[in-house]
């Protein structure tokens, strides 16, 4: 069964100066347990898809139904059933964190001794117990953001969505939350996450969709996305620039690479990059060849594809240059609010 489904979503913003059409199209279906991971970059149209999805915002075109419930008609079952967490975690700074976490039960109808327990719980579970009386702004980013999730989770939701949760963390806070959500997954929970992070969507997602301009321009799993680039690639820099030339036609023919094309070299900053066809077991044999040759490495490295190098390749141009924000700039600017909406 699918736990969330969108057809055809169109969503169009307009304005005295211009109009943008967040949302062409969109189609989506996430099975119950799983993690579908929407990438794409700012203005691409991933958090007017979260808005339309909980309820926040009605489609101009188009259907979408969460755990069998239409998002527009049967708009209060659905708050039900999800949990939001935000660009932005949407809490009061004013209070602690265990007054934050009661303040979300009490909006969700917890009685108060119901959301007195659940957010102990939480409190545990997110490692924030020991800075549970602290009001927040003592908090740094993850630990807020911590908060913000472990808010979005107080009525066990069934379907969670979070929107591009760790934006602006340090990599340390990054991986906690990255287990964080593992933990829900395993709980059965079903995940619809937003991120500009291939990395992080390779991480968590079963299944990704990339998002353009408000259409789905390719669905797959991580490595399937990656093989639309060429998979990971080898970037070698050699010592002397008269050896470019010899140490690409010796890698060339080391890694039985036919397609020529596939290579390049820039004799001025002495860089050979080339497909990298076995992973870390290429890197080892262009060690070996270069060094069999008398040909001294300055650096070396295995790089995967990036965001950007999946953009250029399906749609010609990089995620940077896609990024007119107008309509998600519009939804992140009311987050807070929205936020508070979904919980009451």
């Amino acid at each position: 069964m699918a736990a969330i489904e969108a057809t055809g979503l169109v969503k169009t913003f307009r304005s005295r100066k211009n109009t943008v059409k967040a949302l062409d199209g969109i189609d989506l279906e996430v099975p119950e347990g799983t993690v579908l991971g929407l990438l794409g970059p700012n203005g691409a149209g991933k958090t007017t898809t979260v808005r339309v999805l909980t309820t926040l915002m009605a489609p101009d075109e188009g259907s979408a139904r969460v755990l069998g419930h239409d998002v527009v008609k049967e708009a209060d079952t659905v708050r039900s059933l999800v949990g939001l967490s935000g660009q932005y975690a949407a809490v009061d700074e004013l209070l602690t964190g265990r007054e934050n976490l009661w303040m979300f039960g009490r909006l969700y109808r917890l009685t108060s001794q119901q959301a007195k327990q659940r957010a102990n719980e939480l409190l545990e579970i997110f490692d924030l117990t020991d800075a549970a009386d602290r009001i927040l702004k003592t908090y740094s980013g993850g630990m807020r953001r911590r908060l913000d999730l472990a808010g979005s989770l107080i009525a066990h939701p069934k379907v969670l969505f979070l929107d591009e949760p760790t934006t602006g963390l340090d990599p340390r806070s990054r991986l906690d939350l990255w287990q964080i959500i593992r933990d829900r997954v395993s709980e059965g929970v079903t995940i619809l996450l937003t991120t500009q992070y291939l990395e992080e969507a390779d991480e968590l997602a079963d299944s990704i969709a990339v998002v353009d301009h408000g259409s789905v321009i390719a669905r797959g799993t991580a490595d399937e996305l990656k093989a639309k680039v060429g998979g990971e690639r080898i970037e070698v820099v050699v010592h002397e620039a008269d050896e470019t030339y010899r140490a690409l036609e010796l890698l060339t023919a080391a890694l039985q690479i036919t397609d020529p094309e596939s290579t390049s070299l820039d004799k001025h900053s002495k860089r050979i990059t080339m497909p990298a066809p076995g992973g870390s077991s290429a890197l080892v044999e262009v060690i070996r060849t270069l060094d069999g040759a008398g040909i001294r490495i300055a650096d070396i490295g295995l790089r995967r594809p990036t965001l950007d190098d999946v953009f250029l390749s399906l749609t010609g141009h990089g995620a940077e240059e896609a990024a007119s924000a107008a309509a998600d700039q519009k939804a992140e600017d009311q987050e807070a609010a929205d936020q508070k909406k979904v919980q009451s």
